[in-house]
Parts: structure tokens; sequence; C-alpha cells
């Protein structure tokens, strides 16, 4: 049990680490773009959002291939069984239970789960002040559609 609970933590950490560096990316990405003056501020702002999405999805897919590596590496999914979609299943939390983990490793499981749910609120989190960040800045700028005083 010892030994799940250090490649699970090693493997979570990693994943940390992970996802701190997109996220410096993203927020610096979002900051350099929300700063700029724009002529279509809302289609500025969908832009800002939707980039900043898609690095973190690509964060996940990156912390997806961590786990999927490990599992492959300590033998904790079934032989003929697909690592990638066991993978996916547990860091989502989808939870189908089609594909059970080597009982030795039957903890791996529920830690990657743990490490996709902490890291998905921290995706979230992050959105949102990209979000709050770029309407503060657009308020600010008096853009079209984006002022603060009150239209009645």
């Amino acid at each position: 049990m010892a030994l799940q609970f250090l490649v699970g933590t090693i493997v979570s950490l990693i994943n940390i680490m992970i996802h701190a560096l997109v996220t410096i990316g993203a927020i610096g990405f979002a900051r350099s773009a929300g700063l700029r003056h724009t002529v279509r501020p809302r289609l500025h702002l969908m832009t800002v959002m939707a980039g900043t999405a898609a690095a973190l999805m690509v964060a996940h897919t990156l912390e997806i291939m961590v786990w999927a590596l490990a599992y492959r590496v300590i033998g904790a999914v079934p032989p003929g069984s697909e690592v990638l979609y066991f993978t996916f299943v547990n860091y989502t939390t989808l939870g189908y239970g089609d594909i059970t983990p080597a009982p030795e490793w039957r903890l791996t499981g529920p830690m990657a789960a743990m490490n996709g749910i902490l890291l998905f609120g921290w995706s979230t989190a992050v959105l949102f002040e990209v979000l709050r960040k770029a309407l503060e800045h657009l308020t600010a700028i008096g853009a079209p559609g984006f002022s603060s005083e009150d239209p009645d």
C-alpha cells in the first residue's frame, strides 16, 4: 500500500508542476492579450478565454498521459486493456468501472481521480480569474458594451 501512495504522490506532484507551468503561461498570455486595445472587444474577450481554456485542456491531456505512462510502467492496467482510456476514466472521475486496475495497484485509480478533481478546480479558478481581469480591463478602457455606468 505504501508503494501505491508513493507512486500516486509522485505522479500527482509531477502533474501539479505541469499545471503550474501551463497556468503561468496561460495567465501571461491572457494578461498581454487582455491589455491590447481592440475594435471588437467581445471577439477579443472570446479569443482570450478560448485560448486560456485550450491551454488548460492541453495541460490536462499531458497530465493524463503522465498517469497513463505511470500505469503502463507499474503494470496497473490488466493486459489487453486500453491504458489511455482507463486513465481518462479515472482522472475525470467518470468511473465506468469496465476496467479495473490490478489488485495490487487498486489505490492508484482514486489517487488519479483526486488529482484530476484538484486540477480541474484549479483550471476553473484560472478561467474565472482571466475573465474577471479581462472584463475589468475592458471596463477601465471604456470599451463599447463594457461600461461600468448604469444604462438607465
